[in-house]
């Protein structure tokens, strides 16, 4: 264990904010620069990749970097429930400077002594997160963001591919307007349980610890909870959000709307509004990307000869064209007849039409004639490669 804390974030160079993606490239482009086979013999290349590692196990792994948030580092021996707890309560502040601090007296694995200390290290922290589950008052924090939300909009057919409005109705938390989401009113007055210092002082075995006071933290001055969002700085309402569906969205796209995710406390901004939008289907084109994919049935005549034939597409009617000896099931391309790129209006997929070839019914002596007559002038039998193959 290191005998300091560090800042891991500062150490991948990202925001404490960072998606798990974003750690682990800002991990992969560091490793390259410092990994030991690029700098051989550089020992301080050699220690920077060994903390870029120690940084990207914690980080990486949810559960760790969840702990190290709410503690300031990270040890396999901290109880989740009990760290969530006591961050909790103090809101999301980390509750000991444990800055210059030696822990090398508490390697597990050591021995006898070793054990033992490490048994006291989790009987200190046992204490400090267990004193602070028994809290119950909220206290003051700083500003706090609000956060995001995820939603599902269903729009048509017809709006994915031109565009429009929509509307959807969310349920969201809001900034209180009673306490405007400082989660507390009245006048404050001086904290009981420090009297007013802001620090209070935890035992551990033949440790002593100076801590913020769990009631008010270290700010030694209490105010009553907000009445009407009861301490929480937020208070539930729906809302109908209208957003605009640009031309060529696809099916999946997400859609933010800044602003609209849950109310910030304390000052803190909201969260966005994520929308992940559903296209309905069309009972003749089906849609694969910004590609419009259609069935035409063809005559044995127009097939055979190839024709010139009206074809709708998403814009209207058009004209395709129908190469002599075309075969069923055969895909012709119809360029720039799809749906204009949502990212780019300047782009367009194509209309792929599968051709199907229509045989007719003969009602008639002559027609069956003329079919004879057509077999005997164009004896092929499709059917001789079948059996080349078996």
């Amino acid at each position: 264990m290191a005998t300091q804390t560090k800042d891991y974030y500062a150490i991948l160079g990202v925001k404490k904010t960072a998606t798990a993606e974003e750690i682990r490239k800002a991990f992969r482009k560091l490793a390259r620069k410092y990994h030991p086979d690029v700098n051989p013999g550089d020992k301080k290349a050699e220690e920077k990749f060994k903390e870029l590692s120690e940084a990207n196990d914690v980080l990486s792994d949810e559960k760790k970097r969840r702990i190290y948030d709410q503690v300031g580092f990270y040890s396999d021996q901290i109880d989740p429930a009990q760290a969530e707890a006591y961050a909790r309560q103090q809101g999301g502040q980390r509750p000991v400077d444990f800055g210059g601090f030696d822990f090398s007296g508490f390697q597990p694995g050591a021995g006898s002594a070793g054990g033992s200390s490490w048994s006291s290290f989790k009987d200190i922290f046992s204490g400090i997160f267990s004193g602070a589950e028994a809290q119950q008052q909220a206290r003051p924090r700083g500003p706090q963001q609000g956060t995001d939300l995820e939603y599902q909009a269903t729009v048509d057919f017809w709006t994915g591919v031109r565009g429009g409005q929509a509307r959807l109705t969310v349920h969201r938390q809001e900034t209180c307007p009673t306490c405007h989401g400082q989660a507390q009113t009245g006048v404050p007055r001086q904290c009981e349980e420090c009297n007013g210092t802001g620090q209070v002082t935890q035992m551990g075995g033949r440790m002593k610890f100076n801590i913020p006071c769990p009631r008010c933290n270290g700010t030694g001055r209490v105010t009553s909870s907000c009445a009407t969002c009861h301490g929480e700085g937020l208070v539930g309402r729906s809302e109908t959000v209208e957003f605009r569906i640009k031309a060529g969205t696809r099916d999946g796209q997400r859609i933010r709307i800044q602003g609209k995710g849950n109310g910030g406390v304390r000052g803190g901004a909201a969260g966005d509004l994520y929308v992940i939008v559903r296209t309905g289907t069309h009972p003749l084109f089906t849609r694969v990307g910004d590609d419009i994919h259609l069935k035409v049935p063809v005559t044995i005549a127009e097939a055979t000869l190839g024709a010139k034939v009206d074809v709708p597409t998403i814009e209207g009617r058009a004209q395709l064209k129908i190469p002599p000896g075309t075969q069923g099931g055969q895909k012709l391309r119809m360029r720039e007849r799809g749906v204009e790129n949502a990212q780019n209006a300047s782009v367009r997929g194509d209309q792929i039409v599968t051709v199907e070839v229509v045989v007719p019914v003969l009602n008639d002596e002559r027609s069956r004639e003329i079919m004879r007559e057509f077999a005997k002038l164009n004896p092929q039998d499709p059917r001789v490669e079948l059996f080349g193959k078996v």
